[in-house]
């Protein structure tokens, strides 16, 4: 086999790109935070688990599909004005999803909050969600066309809700970074920068973000007479958090924020180093080499990010530049082995349930967050007067009553991927293809 079609190159994304969303599933839900294997959480703080791979991989996947998504607009004479406004309103709709998410159920609802505004509330929160699903199903299957019918109902909950929110709604911790927020900005800046930059002009602005970073982190005192430094609460980027931010940041936290905005510089550089792998699979070349030129280029990143971590370290939690390297060096190994195994070997009987996890992979997270956050939420109490929520319950029930504890918690967290697998398979088989 000396080449590999478009296709198959966007299906070996794809199946990057589901295999990530399940690996972020099984980490973001154990049974129980206190027994879970060490390779399923984070580092503390400086140091990089297999768990601290998953978010980068994700960015690095958002980059890699741009020079298919944004071809066009590149190769015209002229950009057409509509390009700027579809990657506008993309960003901001993944960016409104991450702050619907942080809010919901309860967009934080005054504790004397009358009990027909609290009904009211999550009435229209019910439309609302199911107005935005029906829509986002129904241009899934009208590629082209305006959902305009359902423009109406999403507006009138919309703005009924800004109204109660006005009055019931306690927005004064609802936290604005997050991960779908990280998202949006850098697929917005990575869009831009892959329209107006060559393949050396992406090269050179990665390595300029990065050693502006580097500087900014290690060089720049942090207002206050604080002297640079790399520690949670004293760094730069926690400080032009708490500046612009104030209390709305990472709960677990409240001082800094894993998603803060200084970080972002160098997670575009994350989606940088995807364009540059999705411009290299562009390329009419044999696979061998396209495979040979991937793995090269992940070995030498990983080295460079191990160097450079040995003066700055690498940290998810503050994004190094360090990290930045060797995570996208990483992300370059493991697509390169998928496009060995799959297109080169052949073997793609084991990629079906990545597939379809991929094709629907931003809308399995958005689900996988709200169910989590409705069976929290959803709780009653017990015989022994205790509040017992569904989660719990489930957890207690289906997995704790037979299985020790860190098996269980493994076990819950893998029942969670199969549960979004199932429903990534329907809506696979049904030719529903959720995109914002």
């Amino acid at each position: 086999m000396t080449g590999v079609t478009t296709k198959q190159r966007l299906e070996a994304i794809d199946i990057f790109r589901g295999l990530t969303i399940a690996a972020m599933i099984l980490v973001n839900n154990p049974g129980s935070w206190s027994h879970v294997y060490a390779p399923l959480l984070h580092a503390e703080w400086h140091g990089c688990t297999p768990t601290d791979l998953v978010f980068p991989f994700f960015l690095f996947i958002v980059g890699a599909v741009i020079p298919w998504s944004l071809a066009s607009a590149k190769n015209a004479e002229t950009i057409p004005p509509g390009v700027y406004q579809k990657i506008s309103s993309r960003a901001l709709i993944i960016f409104g999803l991450g702050l619907f998410l942080a809010a919901f159920p309860t967009f934080k609802i005054k504790s004397d909050t009358p009990t027909a505004i609290v009904i009211l509330h999550y009435l229209l929160l019910s439309l609302f969600s199911l107005s935005l699903l029906a829509r986002a199903i129904y241009l899934s299957q009208n590629e082209g066309q305006k959902a305009k019918k359902w423009i109406l109902p999403l507006l009138a909950t919309a703005v009924i809700m800004i109204i109660i929110g006005i009055f019931y709604y306690d927005f004064s911790r609802l936290r604005i970074p997050g991960v779908l927020q990280r998202i949006a900005l850098v697929y917005l800046v990575s869009s831009i920068l892959f329209l107006h930059q060559s393949r050396k002009g992406l090269l050179v602005s990665g390595i300029a973000l990065l050693l502006l970073y580097w500087v900014l982190m290690t060089l720049v005192p942090v207002p206050g007479g604080i002297a640079p430094n790399l520690e949670p609460e004293t760094n730069l980027g926690a400080w032009l958090d708490r500046s612009i931010f104030g209390s709305h940041l990472w709960v677990q936290s409240k001082t800094w924020d894993p998603e803060g905005l200084l970080s972002t510089l160098p997670a575009i550089v994350t989606g940088i180093s995807g364009i540059l792998c999705g411009l290299w699979l562009k390329r009419d070349t044999p696979l061998p080499k396209k495979i040979t030129g991937i793995l090269v280029a992940g070995l030498v990143l990983v080295l460079l990010g191990y160097l450079w971590g040995m003066v700055f370290p690498i940290n998810k939690k503050i994004w190094t530049s360090s990290y930045v390297l060797y995570t996208s060096g990483i992300a370059l190994l493991v697509l390169a082995t998928v496009l060995y195994l799959v297109d080169h070997l052949g073997w793609k009987k084991w990629t079906k349930p990545f597939q379809i996890y991929g094709m629907n992979a931003l809308f399995v997270y958005v689900m996988s967050g709200i169910v989590v956050k409705l069976i929290m939420a959803i709780k009653w109490t017990g015989s022994e007067g205790a509040t017992i929520s569904m989660r719990s319950w489930l957890y207690d029930t289906l997995f704790t009553s037979w299985l020790p504890d860190y098996e269980a918690s493994l076990a819950f967290a893998i029942a969670n991927v199969l549960f979004f697998y199932l429903l990534a398979v329907v809506l696979y088989r049904k030719k529903i293809f959720i995109k914002v």
